[in-house]
């Protein structure tokens, strides 16, 4: 076999690749024979086809099992004897085989570049200041309010701002944008949920339904804005046909001893606010840990100047993308619909995910060049954090991370951890 490397750039690299043809028809004949005991050709039996008509007749059915035999092999091969490591799988190209013939292919591949003389010495990285305003317990105490509060039917009066209503909703689309019979078809819903004043309600739509009482029922007309978050919604006239089955108002708790224990295990109010302060503070710690960190991060990717690996950065964007779709889903938003350009999305990704990679770099430079290992004991305790938070047992996990390929990535992700450790220990932090 014959292999060349040809250097694209610092990290994307050309694989030339040359089979002997008297290779090839080796493995052609071994893999005619094996067409041979399974090919099904009218006027013969069942492993009885000559291999002369098997040679013929699934002539290019053997020729790609022969390739997928001796490419995967040539490439593996000659990426050992080059002592390359691909970051991703090599995207194999013009493979060119014939009986008789050399088999020929080029391949296409990244590999890390060399950042073998970085220095990350003398890191001095800085802590911002957190601190919680003034009002942050009183907004803690609110919302804990909120979630312990009820709600209480009105049967006396018409409806006001902060009503929670259940109504009976049917709404059609009178033009908007890319007008169709699908889109204009009546969407009907049942006991649905409307508070009077909430900021996801569309403009005007509150003002519609404010002075109605319970059993009325009202049609009116929504202009929804070009930029509505709703994709489906932006730039359409929405008709609403609304019939107020219930109405309710919202009663929140008095803040006393009894409110401190619904709420948590707090003897009295004055617990709960000293258990609140001290959250508070600890979130203000994390968050200037979280501020160094970051700053530390910044400042090893300004320090890598060779080019970062491509996959990886579209690995990263991708990764971001992701949870983006996971936050929406969380808020109920479909990620299909919703009012993004993902496009335009993607693109402002590119930046924070290129900085990211080439912190990475930097830390797994740390990682070899400190030496920098993890033990089983680390490993374990870690699945078992992942286990609790997915509710499941440490054996569940560890067997599809098994499956998944995925104990590599969590050891990864752990020896970078330790980076980050040896790195903030040998810094200087200073107040921002």
């Amino acid at each position: 076999m014959e292999s060349e490397i040809t250097a694209l750039s610092e990290t994307r690299k050309r694989l030339e690749i040359r089979i002997p043809a008297e290779q090839v028809d080796v493995t052609i004949a071994r893999t005619a024979l094996r067409h041979q005991r399974r090919a099904k050709v009218p006027g013969f039996r069942p492993g009885k086809v000559p291999l002369g008509v098997v040679r013929q007749r699934f002539k290019q059915d053997i020729l790609h099992d022969v390739a997928n035999d001796l490419v995967p092999q040539a490439v593996e091969e000659a990426l050992r004897a080059q002592e390359l490591i691909p970051i991703d799988t090599p995207d194999v190209r013009d493979v060119s085989i014939d009986e008789g013939q050399p088999l020929t292919f080029h391949a296409l591949f990244e590999v890390m570049p060399s950042i073998s003389d970085i220095d990350y010495d003398a890191l001095t990285l800085r802590r911002p200041s957190v601190t919680p305003d003034d009002d942050a317990k009183e907004r803690t105490l609110e919302q804990l309010r909120l979630r312990a509060s009820t709600l209480e039917p009105v049967t006396d009066r018409s409806i006001e701002t902060g009503d929670i209503l259940t109504v009976d909703m049917k709404r059609h689309r009178i033009s908007g944008p890319q007008d169709t019979s699908e889109q204009q078809a009546e969407d009907l819903r049942k006991g649905v949920f409307v508070e009077i004043g909430a900021t996801a309600n569309p403009p005007g739509f509150d003002a519609e339904l404010i002075g109605l009482s319970i059993g009325e029922s009202k049609s009116f007309e929504i202009s929804y804005p070009a930029e509505h978050d709703q994709a489906d919604l932006a730039g359409t006239v929405i008709a609403y046909e609304i019939e107020v089955k219930e109405n309710h108002v919202r009663k929140l708790p008095d803040i006393d001893d009894e409110f401190a224990r619904s709420v948590g295990d707090f003897d009295t109010v004055d617990i709960l606010k000293e258990k609140i302060e001290a959250d508070l503070k600890r979130e203000a710690e994390i968050e200037k840990q979280r501020g160094v960190r970051k700053d530390l991060m910044t400042q090893l990717a300004a320090r890598v100047t060779v080019e970062a690996p491509e996959g990886l950065v579209e690995r990263e964007i991708s990764r971001r993308l992701e949870q983006i779709v996971t936050q929406l889903a969380q808020q109920n938003v479909d990620p299909r619909t919703a009012n993004i350009d993902w496009n335009s999305l993607r693109d402002e990704q590119r930046a924070p995910a290129l900085e990211t990679v080439r912190g990475t770099m930097v830390l797994d430079e740390v990682v070899r060049r400190e030496s920098l290992t993890i033990s089983e004991e680390d490993l374990e305790r870690e699945i078992k954090v992942y286990a609790e938070r997915l509710e499941q047992t440490p054996a569940a996990v560890r067997a599809k991370l098994d499956r998944d390929n995925g104990i590599d990535a969590l050891s990864g992700g752990l020896r970078r951890e330790k980076a980050i450790d040896f790195l903030l220990s040998h810094a200087t932090i200073v107040d921002a």
